[in-house]
């Protein structure tokens, strides 16, 4: 008997449900962006703000929470934490579909979208562009997310023989799907180099800029999988896996420390120290970013509470705030591209994203009920 188990049930449950309306909702603006309106009938885009909350959230911020299997990859295959495994599969698929569903969100903010394979012609390539780099890269991660999710199919399908000759060539997947998230997490904090002086000082550091985004990543990665473990437990009504959680834990609280010495580190040799109490919109948003991110690191670093779950669950959401708001507001929230230019999403832009999200937990929803993907409870 496999070691993991199809939860089965119901799927058109009410949550199911309301998911289904949201997403629905939101095709009627995604026909408007491809189809009758275009980029400027359904968004509030302009010359200083090309990027909104399109690329910010669905590449820049969905890929990090996407970050689930990339950090548990690290702990039980470069660190050999074996005790993470039967959260491995579970972090991978939300990983793919996060991943596959950045991917796709990218081209609502595509002018000439039709055009997306240009980035796979070499002889098109500019190789002094960050963003190559990251959609390169994103791309190929994708189909390794896909590679190593297969053997769940596979079981499913009973292909036994293939299954078998996967596992002997799947560790080299694992390797690139280690590699390729640390190039272009690291480089998304290099995109924010490039714009320079438009980045607001209290999140231009320069040089420092690629570790902070590759820790911010590995954080919501391990983060993600605190919350969805929490969530999967309480929705399907499993058994507490608190056990092994309370062990990412101690982890991120080790990344969270690290974080924010480098953190203030930097902003200290650079003199900005000051900038933090200037009474702006810009301190007051780096102030709740960092209340955010110590609110998990005072809960994660008492043993007691880390063995419950209900606080592991407000300490991964406090990380995901913290982490989402810190690239928010580095690309979005405190960019200033020059005087005479504004941005505040659309409610079509708002719709299309909240109807991309429900479809990928609907997608997580019915992958999980049909397919092995949780690790059954004898087992744990």
């Amino acid at each position: 008997m496999s070691e993991y188990q199809a939860l089965g049930g119901r799927i058109f449950t009410k949550p199911f449900m309301a998911l289904s309306v949201i997403f629905a909702i939101s095709l009627y603006f995604m026909f408007d962006r491809f189809v009758i309106g275009g980029m400027g009938g359904v968004s509030n885009l302009n010359g200083g703000f090309a990027w909104g909350i399109w690329v910010v959230y669905d590449v820049v911020i969905g890929t990090a929470f996407a970050c689930g299997g990339y950090a548990l990859a690290i702990a039980v295959y470069v660190f050999n934490k074996g005790q993470y495994h039967p959260l491995v599969r579970p972090a991978v698929l939300a990983s793919l579909l996060g991943y596959a569903l950045g991917g796709f969100g990218a081209f609502f903010d595509m002018g000439r979208f039709w055009q997306f394979y240009e980035i796979f012609l070499p002889w098109n390539w500019n190789v002094n562009s960050v963003m190559l780099e990251v959609g390169l890269c994103v791309a190929i991660y994708i189909l390794v997310l896909a590679i190593e999710f297969s053997p769940v199919l596979l079981e499913k399908l009973g292909k036994k023989k293939l299954l078998k000759s996967l596992n002997k060539v799947l560790f080299l997947f694992i390797a690139l799907g280690i590699l390729l998230p640390t190039m272009h997490q690291s480089s998304l904090g290099s995109l924010l180099i490039a714009m320079g002086h438009k980045v607001n000082p209290l999140w231009q550091v320069m040089h420092m800029q690629p570790l902070l985004a590759l820790m911010t990543a590995i954080l919501m990665g391990f983060s993600i999988v605190l919350f969805e473990a929490s969530t999967v437990t309480v929705g399907f009504k499993r058994n507490s896996e608190t056990h092994i959680l309370s062990g990412l834990g101690k982890i991120i609280v080790g990344l969270l420390i690290a974080f924010l010495v480098v953190r203030f580190g930097v902003l200290t040799f650079q003199g900005k120290l000051g900038l933090i109490f200037a009474g702006d919109f810009a301190s007051l948003m780096f102030i709740l970013e960092t209340i955010l991110f110590v609110i998990p690191l005072i809960i994660l670093l008492s043993p007691e509470r880390r063995a419950q779950g209900s606080k592991l669950l407000i300490a991964g959401v406090c990380m995901l705030l913290a982490g989402s708001l810190y690239r928010f507001d580095a690309f979005l929230l405190t960019f200033n591209p020059g005087p005479g230019y504004n941005y505040f999403p659309s409610a079509p832009e708002i719709m299309i994203t909240l109807g991309v999200i429900a479809f990928e937990l609907m997608a997580y929803i019915v992958i999980v009920k049909l397919l092995p993907v949780m690790h059954r409870e004898e087992h744990a």
